[in-house]
């Protein structure tokens, strides 16, 4: 057991970030050439969020959801949703017992670890409701009696975006509750003949790696991974500027800031790191904030998208690393230099510019290049892992 009120040690993330690798590469025995997507649904799990992953038929939605069951030793439940799936029979109810004479509780499906909700949006809005309680408290409440859901419990969504005929979209409220959207997409060619010799011939057997217990430890050491308080600054600065843009009607909530906050220390644990990067949250902006945001008609009709949204606030916003420290006056000692370096930088450049008359004010630094694109998921390829990171000069990574 780990004791939470301590900091993560950098062997222990070294050695959650090889149990991760595990688990990735066991997904990916089925799962060919789609890393960064299985990346992200463990990232979700760990993080304890959910998936929603929208593609077209045929890319391996169904197939990456069920393998990554298979990998971890949990309960699995999938339901196929449909017009006529009833609330009962997602949740479960209750059934007169004439022996006994009181009524017998009959679980659904959803009193599992993890759910897979194939085509979600096929059912209706009465049936997707009922997921609501049970992906935001873990618990589901029947004839006025709560029940607790165990742990781990997840939620993997899929959906077909091209065919609308018979489809109910999901309401907002429902969108906000998934952690992470993604496409999966198509393979790449030497992925696709690849998958003709394995899934074509015979389909590769996959046994867990993990256990549900291993996965709630991963869960509590990715929560003791170290943020600087400039860090979570910089996450509310984001959400801030993207409510208050003019091509959106409706921005990300509080439970937005808090999903990039968790999942930035889980992709951090991932990396094999015990603290927090600025690039850990740019990196997943666009994936944990593009389906929170509602654009104005204005907008729409200009064919903007939530991601270029997310891109531009990314592109504008630099993050001020003077005032980094935990509120105890602790600065990490991997950040706490480089931000040091930086503030002693800015300081100096804006006692230059007193000494020569400039009296505009000096840009802050920026921990990143200001003509790097941002990877968004609606548009050109996710950014792989660990790719164009040596490009990048950040003053803690030495």
């Amino acid at each position: 057991m780990v004791n939470t009120n301590r900091e993560l040690t950098q062997q222990e993330a070294a050695e959650a970030s090889e149990k991760i690798t595990g688990i990735i590469n066991n997904v990916g025995k089925v799962i060919i050439g789609k890393e960064e997507a299985i990346r992200l649904v463990i990232l979700a799990l760990l993080s304890q969020g959910h998936v929603l992953i929208e593609d077209v038929p045929g890319v391996g939605k169904t197939s990456l959801v069920s393998a990554i069951a298979r990998s971890v030793d949990c309960d699995f439940q999938r339901i196929q949703f449909t017009p006529d799936l009833m609330p009962s029979d997602v949740t479960g109810f209750s059934v007169y017992n004439q022996k006994s004479g009181e009524f017998e509780f009959r679980p659904g499906a959803v009193m599992s670890n993890l759910i897979l909700a194939d085509e979600i949006n096929r059912a209706s809005a009465k049936t997707q409701s009922s997921l609501l309680e049970a992906m935001e408290e873990k618990q589901l409440t029947v004839d006025s009696k709560t029940y607790q859901l165990e742990e781990p419990f997840m939620v993997l969504a899929t959906q077909n975006p091209i065919e609308s005929y018979g489809t109910y979209p999901l309401p907002d409220a429902q969108l906000d509750r998934f952690l992470v959207k993604l496409s999966v997409g198509y393979p790449a060619f030497d992925d696709e003949v690849d998958i003709l010799f394995t899934k074509g011939v015979r389909s590769p057997e996959l046994s867990s790696v993990v256990t549900a217990e291993e996965i709630l430890e991963l869960r509590r050491k990715a929560g003791m991974v170290y943020t600087d308080r400039s860090l979570g600054r910089y996450i509310v600065q984001i959400i801030t500027s993207i409510r208050h843009h003019s091509d959106v009607l409706l921005g990300c909530s509080p439970r937005g800031s808090l999903a990039l906050f968790r999942a930035s220390k889980v992709y951090a644990l991932m990396k094999g790191r015990n603290f927090v990067i600025p690039d850990d949250i740019i990196y997943l902006a666009p994936y944990v904030l593009n389906h929170r945001i509602t654009l104005t008609n204005e907008a729409k009709l200009q064919q903007k998208t939530p991601g270029m949204i997310v891109q531009e606030v990314l592109n504008r916003i630099g993050i001020d690393l003077r005032g980094g420290h935990d509120g105890q006056g602790r600065n990490r000692e991997q950040a706490g230099q480089g931000q040091n370096q930086l503030s002693g930088r800015q300081d100096r450049n804006a006692e230059g510019s007193r000494q020569s008359g400039n009296r505009e004010p000096v840009r802050e630094n920026r921990v990143r290049e200001p003509g790097r694109q941002i990877p968004s998921p609606e548009g050109s390829r996710p950014l792989r892992s660990g790719e164009g990171e040596e490009k990048r000069v950040l003053p803690w990574r030495k």
